[in-house]
């Protein structure tokens, strides 16, 4: 049983977004700011605050709201961060009483493109303009043992022990290019990666597995709502979809994505 956790998000702090061409910005919504060296800053805000509303953590959900709330965020971070070598990956944890903090350490240089793609390309396809880029291509690999959906796995918390099983059975350390996939154990369809969302190539086009706007024991995948995945969705880039394990094969390409790299390949491996 859980007695004590934290929400948390991890983001990217990358002065390079400061000065990003309108094609790649996709519109403002993933930032209240014109231009932040915060990525998605906004989509990040969003997850924490539907995790504290879901607990009913009032002194939290009043840390996060609104404006206001976007603007704590960035006096939390900006002035540490602007005094470190960019790009960062900073982690943002927030308390049930409201108390913000962060932790950062430097994370690998990343295109634009692959920040904000303007699609997925297809398995084989040659990459066009505004396409993220395949190199370096991540080892994914679902994990042998199943997982219990549980508000734990919907949510964003510093209860990781679900996480932390899956990455130790594959061997896995946190620079590795290798991510590992959860597997549903009520339908053995895929819930989402250890650190990432994933996306598979299904009837000609990207699928990532469904996840429902509120925590449900019934409905979705049992993942969770990443920030990037939203980008995904909202823009078209992919679709929700059910993805069983038994449908992976050894070898497909697949991409996935988090709030720190953005968007990078990666291929299946079922005999690591």
């Amino acid at each position: 049983m859980v007695h004590f956790f934290q929400l948390f998000t991890s983001l990217r702090y990358d002065t390079t977004l400061c000065s990003i061409p309108d094609k790649y910005a996709g519109g403002a919504d993933w930032n209240f700011k014109s231009r932040s060296p915060l990525y998605m800053l906004d989509y990040h805000r969003d997850r924490m605050l539907r995790a504290a509303t879901h607990w009913g953590w009032t002194a939290a959900i009043e840390s996060l709201q609104g404006d206001a709330g976007l603007a704590r965020l960035t006096e939390l971070m900006e002035p540490a961060a602007s005094t470190k070598p960019s790009p960062l990956r900073v982690k943002i944890l927030l308390t049930k009483d409201g108390q913000l903090s962060c932790e950062m350490g430097p994370t690998l240089k990343t295109s634009l493109q692959n920040l904000f793609p303007s699609r997925l390309p297809p398995p084989g396809a040659a990459n066009l303009e505004g396409d993220p880029l395949r190199d370096p291509i991540y080892d994914v690999v679902p994990d042998s043992a199943q997982t219990a959906r549980s508000e734990f796995t919907h949510f964003k918390t510093t209860e990781r022990s679900i996480y932390d099983g899956a990455r130790s059975r594959v061997s896995i350390q946190l620079t590795d290019l290798k991510e590992v996939l959860l597997v549903n154990n009520a339908d053995g369809s895929i819930m989402e990666g250890s650190m990432t969302t994933p996306y598979f190539w299904r009837d000609g086009r990207w699928a990532t597995p469904p996840v429902p706007s509120k925590f449900s024991w019934d409905a979705g995948s049992g993942g969770q709502d990443g920030t990037s995945r939203r980008w995904a969705l909202s823009r078209g880039l992919a679709v929700e979809e059910v993805v069983s394990v038994d449908s992976l094969v050894d070898g497909e390409e697949c991409w996935i994505s988090n709030g720190v790299r953005g968007f990078c390949c990666g291929r299946l491996r079922l005999n690591p």
